[in-house]
């Protein structure tokens, strides 16, 4: 996602394990989807790092100094594909609990209109 006009995700890490079960879509994911995704985003710089004995996740570093990180163990390469389209998609703001469902920078003088007033 971009912040006007400036692409928000710098740096891409896709984390896995050789020989560990729980990899096996990741590893799919590097065959298949990954060079496609390096082609099509070349202002993404896309690592891969071998780490061994441990569940596989992937972790963007944003421009606002955020990261995120995603597990993908026992995924399979479409579902890796779209946390990583998630992760390239996102702007890297920290995530806000709503204290209520209606936001406004205007509330209503009466009050919130609910179907259980009796006129």
């Amino acid at each position: 996602m971009s912040l006007r006009g400036v692409w928000q995700l710098q740096k891409l890490i896709v984390s896995y394990c050789d020989w560990g079960g729980s990899s096996r879509g990741i590893r799919a994911f590097m065959e298949t989807n990954l060079p496609s995704i390096k082609e099509s985003n070349p202002r993404i710089e896309v690592v891969t790092e071998l780490i061994r004995g441990q569940h596989p996740h992937l972790k963007a570093f944003y421009r606002n100094k955020n990261e995120r990180v995603v597990c993908v163990k026992n995924m399979t390469p479409e579902d890796v594909l779209l946390h990583a389209n998630r992760l390239r998609n996102a702007l890297g703001r920290k995530v806000i609990k709503l204290k209520t469902r209606h936001v406004t920078k205007h509330p209503s003088v009466q009050g919130t209109w609910t179907t259980a007033l009796k006129l």
